[in-house]
């Protein structure tokens, strides 16, 4: 959620942009257009699957003592997550991307927001108390 909202903004303008010109003209402006548009697009892929990794780290320190199938779910999503950020910043292009990447990736992906939608759903339910109210600890008396 917290992705820059500028570079979304800016893709989706190129994007828009590109259209109206290719259906306009074509030529070596176009094709360079197109190439900076993938190469903005690889750059978000790595981009968002970065904050994916980190913000799941931050998932797996935080799930301490729930259930161990929660927490191979979430472990299970961050290894998919690693692999995918690590095929993406190996890409120059989405050319450099096996056809096995760029096909199952949304699938994996649908996988792990499953996982995550599981987890939430559990900790709605079962929420651990020391989330709501902190650590106890013994309070010193006044005399």
């Amino acid at each position: 959620q917290g992705f820059n909202q500028k570079v979304q903004e800016k893709l989706y303008q190129m994007w828009l942009d590109w259209r109206k010109k290719s259906s306009k003209e074509s030529g070596d402006e176009t094709s360079a257009e197109a190439e900076e548009m993938e190469s903005l697009a690889l750059f978000m892929a790595c981009s968002i699957t970065q904050q994916l990794q980190i913000t799941c780290c931050k998932i797996m320190s935080a799930i301490q003592g729930l259930p161990s199938s929660l927490q191979d779910k979430v472990k299970q999503s961050l290894g998919t997550i690693e692999e995918l950020h690590a095929s993406f910043s190996a890409a120059n292009s989405f050319q450099d991307l096996s056809s096995s990447v760029l096909s199952q990736s949304q699938r994996k992906l649908a996988v792990i927001q499953e996982y995550m939608e599981e987890l939430l759903d559990y900790l709605k339910n079962n929420t651990p108390l020391s989330w709501l109210v902190g650590p106890f600890s013994p309070r010193e008396e006044e005399e």
